[in-house]
């Protein structure tokens, strides 16, 4: 996404008290959004560079208090919640600092000090790939379940307005205006491929939708449910509530199969379809087989009202399925038969 709409989805998500992870190369821009979000909403701001800290720095220092030991607020601790807590640098963070925050993401507290209500909290991160030095790669899916991932691309067009506001030189702007692909290293490791849904995921999305009008839902429903549910849940999601698409159920057993299908449309009932199939059970397969010719039937009406290529993905996972034994192995080979007829 756009720096524009990063910082306008991530103002959303800490809005509903919710943590955006933002995600670019360096120098694209990810200080500049929270350094403008605090001036716009007037809250003051403080910046962890997580890659500097050693835990001590985290969460204070141990104290003696009579007979008991306790630990002092650290310096950095936000006196109340007109605040952003900026976590930098995650990914090049020790794994004991990582440890440390998790009870701030978690319980926004820190050992016996809490954070004052209304702190909003964000974080940053690069690429998870090989161009940086990075302490390891973060793929426990309990920490990031904690975070709306949100992905950078640099907009040229974006940067151009930018670089003349701050009086870039002209010759710089014009060569990025010929040769965009100098701006940015398009290297890029996606960290959404491994997100999945939970239902912690989506209690969290919705606190953001509730903030939501139902224009931005259309616009910027995708790019937020993405980054807390994954991109295959959160196209059926955003689909589901935008287009009214039928599920496999509704096509397959109801023959609720919308006429002058749009391509994209086309593909996701396929895809939800083979997502259906996939992952059949026994039981559910033992099933469908007594409703075999409905599902034929409506297979074939639904055949001519979408590319022949869409439907021969479905064909020729339901001939690989065919071959397993068990009952999806025999309600497959029963469906390809009726629609070869």
């Amino acid at each position: 996404m756009t720096l524009k709409e990063a910082k306008m989805i991530s103002r959303k998500i800490m809005e509903s008290n919710e943590i955006p992870l933002l995600i670019g190369h360096f120098g694209v821009g990810k200080t500049d959004i929270i350094k403008e979000i605090a001036c716009e909403v007037n809250r003051n701001l403080i910046i962890l560079v997580l890659s500097q800290m050693e835990p001590g720095d985290l969460i204070g220092l141990p104290s003696k208090d009579k007979e008991k030991t306790v630990f002092l607020a650290p310096d950095w601790w936000p006196e109340d919640g007109n605040t952003i807590i900026f976590l930098d640098e995650i990914n090049r963070s020790h794994r004991s600092i990582r440890n440390a925050i998790m009870q701030l993401l978690i319980d926004r507290r820190i050992h016996n000090h809490i954070l004052p209500e209304g702190t909003w909290i964000v974080a940053s991160m690069n690429p998870p790939d090989e161009e940086y030095d990075q302490v390891d790669l973060i793929t426990d899916p309990a920490f990031l379940s904690r975070f709306f991932i949100l992905e950078i691309t640099p907009d040229i067009n974006e940067w151009i307005e930018w670089a003349k506001l701050n009086n870039i030189p002209n010759e710089i702007i014009k060569f990025i205006e010929k040769n965009p692909e100098f701006l940015y290293s398009s290297n890029h490791v996606s960290l959404k491929a491994t997100i999945t849904p939970s239902p912690r995921s989506w209690h969290k999305l919705g606190n953001v939708f509730k903030n939501l009008s139902e224009n931005e839902k259309k616009k910027y429903g995708y790019q937020i449910a993405s980054g807390i549910l994954g991109p295959e849940a959160a196209k059926v999601f955003v689909e589901n509530i935008t287009h009214s698409i039928p599920t496999a159920r509704d096509v397959l057993i109801e023959g609720k199969i919308p006429q002058n299908l749009e391509i994209h449309k086309a593909n996701s009932i396929i895809l939800r379809i083979i997502d259906f199939v996939s992952n059949l059970t026994e039981e559910e397969s033992k099933e469908l087989i007594n409703n075999v010719e409905n599902i034929s039937k409506n297979l074939l009406t639904l055949s001519k009202s979408i590319p022949k290529d869409t439907f021969f993905s479905l064909v020729r996972l339901l001939n690989e399925l065919s071959n397993e034994p068990g009952y999806k192995g025999i309600f497959c080979d029963k469906i390809l038969e009726k629609i070869s007829i």
